[in-house]
């Protein structure tokens, strides 16, 4: 599994993230059975740019904290064929991060690290848009980010 990192701000988070975030894929790969050639984008960016991609991608007119854009939306369809091992991209607003981990009373890598699994997630056809769905998203996110960063 391959995370691949870019960023569009030079605001990063202030831990080992490309170790956090590689572990976390890792588990979410040996939890989920997924095959391990996969590949996904991190792409670090600033509250601006990331309402810019929400007003525009999702027509919500307000900055947020991750989007996730799947390549492959039928999480039943990851692996087609062995050249379509791309997942598809994750922006993280590195703002939020700190703001957010104050807000929630815990430290910045557990909410980059949480940031990251939330949009991983999605990409592999996770969501919370019900009840149940959220109930299933949010254990798996629980069971992903135990003892990984759960400070």
């Amino acid at each position: 599994m391959e995370i691949v990192f870019n960023q569009m701000t030079d605001h990063l988070p202030d831990h080992d993230y490309e170790k956090d975030y590689q572990t976390i894929m890792e588990k979410a790969g040996r939890l989920l059975g997924l095959a391990d050639t996969l590949v996904c984008s991190v792409i670090f960016a600033d509250p601006e740019q990331i309402h810019e991609i929400n007003r525009e991608y999702r027509k919500i007119d307000r900055p947020t904290d991750v989007i996730s854009f799947a390549m492959q939306d039928d999480k039943d369809n990851i692996f087609i064929e062995e050249e379509e091992n791309e997942l598809g991209d994750i922006f993280i607003n590195t703002t939020a991060i700190e703001n957010q981990a104050a807000e929630y009373g815990h430290s910045v890598r557990r909410e980059s690290c949480f940031l990251f699994c939330h949009g991983l997630l999605h990409l592999l056809g996770y969501d919370h848009m019900t009840p149940e769905d959220e109930k299933v998203m949010f254990s798996l996110q629980k069971d992903i980010l135990h003892e990984v960063a759960d400070q």
